[in-house]
């Protein structure tokens, strides 16, 4: 009959999320496994035939199975079940005391990860064991970073007004090109996208490697693009290729490019003119071939104008240039950002789609958008989070003093502190310092306002009985 597992009390182990299923009919090999691996395993089951691990695996998951070939009944190899459920698909270590060529490949044609001899050390079981584990984990990490870019990373521009269906045009235009391209546009409008969506279109076969020019050490970019031979300088124990070599036959973006200091602005326009780079303590150059696209918030002309960015560069890099215009000027697009963000950040939140108003379009239209599409989304996030449409940010404001004292309202919120703000005046936002305690006053009195003192409508906006607001209500008297 099969044992319960074994409780683990001892320190989290890195297999500790496995689960383990040993069948042998021996009893004393299923105590030596199951106290060997339940240091390591949270879960350890044993069983002594191929019908009784049948049932435990239809019932619970098991990413390891340690099978014994010569069962009673059906042996090991013929548990076909183990071997053909994709679904539920376990990595298997199998055992016998015949040392039969003809069953071990059987066995290793079904598919078994290992294959061991009776009798053996406990120091090679667990040698097996970890070498299917350690798999299993880089499995796991590797799909888990594939689900985290392709939630987060896309290509696709979104949008149907004239200013984006330039913009997509021009990608079209300069991908194929090897030349620089440089891009313009406001923090938020989407800068990384459309260098994404140029090396995408470009058909490159190298990588698309990102970097923030400004939040890279200036004593560190150099090393960081070009890379460093050992010894190089202290701390330089080994060598390392820099994102020039990462990104060879690919494209190298270099964003907040106008932050970039003047040395190495140097640096880089000799490596843009001759195609090769030089590692920090090398001596020989080292091809390579990179596309260069830049981006930048700043006026480079002005800053080339200041003596803060040096001209060859500027000309060098702006080979082919593309401005992005910022939300404020193509709010058409909204029409289809909105609903994209709704859709995409619901998902990841693992909420329902809300059910938003005209006058939440109209809200969201009505406003400028200074953060540009970054601003939209952390914004769509937020209403989403506090379950509050958009039009309850901006309507108190609307119709207590109007759209155009909208800005400086919000202005005035970011420098005021939580006990100065007039909760009837309130922007949606708040400033970065307060606490957490002060933003849920705000939001908490804004909603009450906005339903004109009528608590049970805002409790019921913000998913909470009367009886919460009244508490809080007395705490903030009491303080």
């Amino acid at each position: 009959m099969p044992t319960p597992p074994e409780v683990n009390l001892a320190k989290p182990h890195k297999f500790e999320a496995f689960s383990v299923l040993v069948v042998d009919d021996e009893l004393g090999m299923q105590a030596i496994l199951r106290k060997a691996l339940g240091k390591w395993f949270s879960k350890v089951d044993t069983t002594s035939s191929v019908e009784e691990a049948e049932q435990l695996r239809c019932d619970n998951h098991y990413d390891l199975i340690i099978l014994d070939i010569n069962l009673p009944g059906r042996s090991g190899i013929e548990w076909e079940e183990a071997f053909q459920d994709d679904g539920k698909r376990s990595d298997v270590i199998f055992m016998t005391g015949y040392a039969d060529l003809e069953i071990a490949i059987s066995a290793l044609k079904l598919g078994a990860s290992d294959f061991i001899l009776k009798p053996f050390n406990l120091e090679q079981m667990l040698q097996a064991v970890q070498r299917c584990m350690d798999k299993r984990l880089v499995e796991r990490s590797q799909y888990a970073l594939k689900r985290d870019f392709e939630r987060r990373v896309t290509t696709e521009i979104i949008g149907q007004s004239q200013p984006t269906q330039n913009l997509k045009q021009l990608i079209s235009q300069f991908a194929p090109s090897r030349a620089s391209v440089l891009i313009e546009g406001e923090s938020g409008v989407g800068k990384e996208l459309v260098a994404r969506g140029i090396h995408t279109s470009s058909k490159r076969n190298g990588p698309f490697v990102p970097v923030n020019c400004g939040a890279i050490a200036p004593e560190l970019l150099e090393s960081e693009l070009f890379g460093h031979t050992s010894g190089a300088f202290t701390g330089a124990k080994k060598s390392r290729e820099g994102l020039f070599r990462v990104a060879n036959n690919g494209t190298l973006f270099l964003d907040e490019i106008g932050e970039m200091p003047l040395n190495m602005q140097t640096a880089l326009l000799r490596v843009l003119e001759q195609r090769s780079i030089r590692p920090v303590g090398g001596e020989k150059e080292i091809p390579v071939d990179v596309r260069v696209v830049a981006a930048t918030n700043r006026d480079l002309k002005q800053r080339v104008d200041e003596g803060q960015f040096r001209a060859d560069l500027y000309y060098r890099l702006n080979v082919l240039k593309i401005e992005v215009a910022p939300l404020r000027c193509r709010k058409q697009d909204l029409h289809e950002l909105v609903p994209y963000f709704v859709k995409q950040l619901s998902q990841e939140l693992a909420i329902p789609d809300p059910n938003w108003a005209h006058e939440d379009m109209l809200a969201l239209e009505a406003h400028d958008w200074p953060g540009n599409v970054r601003e939209l989304k952390n914004f769509i996030e937020r209403s989403l989070l506090l379950a509050t449409p958009p039009a309850h940010y901006w309507k108190p404001i609307n119709e207590d003093i109007g759209e155009a004292s909208q800005s400086s309202s919000q202005v005035n919120a970011a420098q005021s502190s939580p006990e100065q703000e007039d909760p009837h005046t309130m922007a949606f936002g708040y400033p970065n310092e307060w606490t957490l305690k002060a933003v849920e006053r705000a939001h908490i009195e804004q909603l009450v306002y906005f339903h004109e003192g009528n608590k049970s409508a805002a409790a019921r906006d913000l998913g909470v009985a009367r009886k919460t607001l009244e508490r809080k209500y007395k705490e903030w008297d009491s303080e």
